[in-house]
């Protein structure tokens, strides 16, 4: 499954999905350890392999007075801080060739966002830097086409891709996942299902994507039940007042039902 390239991650023996989880941007350091602190205590109480995510900067914004960030360098800090204090792996997003090196000092993950998962330079760049490479699929790409994305990865002379399904465009203002996609991409690389952006209402008249969070546990169901070897979740201990994606994020405090209902799920389809 390729988290033997994280040497940090935990539990890599444990026939289990893995997690990808924490706020969609870092707001400071506080905020930060608080959510990662009550994630590392239910992911190690489930055995479930974590990677601590949250982006350093917002680049795709509806509105150019939408949140982007607190400033790169004391982002990378604190995502640096929260690996170090809870010894977990983390993953940012990164939007330019130049992200790629200035992120890798910091995370073990880069993450290439959905737009931008076509962008050779922007791929190799990341792949050059020896971390492990998080392809989100595009809203406007089929399952098969991600082959070329972890091509472009391999071909760089890294084998550590993962490609992460967050929904495909469903008119303009919606997203759907067409599960079917789950076994395609798998041939190709580790497969994460995001949950949170799959719900997801962009487009919106106000210029603030809107979401349907009560969904959220149907979607990762679907996601296990499918086979997913990871999930992509982000959470906030107060989403409404988050300064990023609150529409679409879990509540923290339903976090260790859903996922304990999750492993007992993905028990299940591996005994079938």
């Amino acid at each position: 499954m390729q988290l033997d390239v994280i040497p940090q991650i935990k539990h890599t023996t444990h026939d289990n999905f893995f997690l990808l989880a924490g706020p969609c941007a870092i707001e400071g350091e506080e905020m930060a350890l608080r959510i990662a602190e009550r994630v590392v205590e239910i992911t190690d109480k489930l055995s479930i392999p974590y990677v601590f995510k949250g982006s350093f900067k917002k680049a795709n914004r509806s509105r150019i007075d939408s949140f982007t960030g607190i400033g790169d360098e004391k982002a990378l800090k604190i995502l640096r801080k929260v690996s170090e204090t809870f010894n977990v792996p983390t993953v940012t997003d990164i939007h330019e060739v130049s992200d790629a090196e200035k992120a890798a000092e910091y995370v073990d993950v880069l993450q290439i966002p959905a737009f931008l998962v076509r962008q050779t330079d922007l791929v190799v760049a990341a792949a050059n830097t020896g971390k492990v490479v998080n392809l989100k699929k595009g809203q406007f790409m089929s399952p098969e086409s991600m082959q070329h994305a972890v091509r472009k990865v391999t071909d760089s002379g890294s084998d550590k891709a993962w490609i992460t399904d967050r929904g495909t465009m469903f008119g303009y203002q919606d997203m759907v996942v067409d599960f079917r996609g789950i076994p395609t991409m798998k041939q190709f690389a580790p497969v994460v299902l995001d949950v949170t952006h799959s719900l997801q209402q962009p487009n919106q008249s106000s210029g603030v994507t809107g979401g349907r969070p009560a969904l959220i546990g149907t979607m990762s169901r679907a996601g296990i039940a499918a086979g997913v070897d990871g999930l992509f979740m982000e959470t906030h201990f107060d989403p409404k007042n988050a300064k990023s994606d609150g529409a679409n994020m879990l509540d923290l405090s339903l976090l260790e039902k859903l996922l304990t209902d999750l492993v007992a799920i993905r028990k299940v389809v591996q005994e079938l």
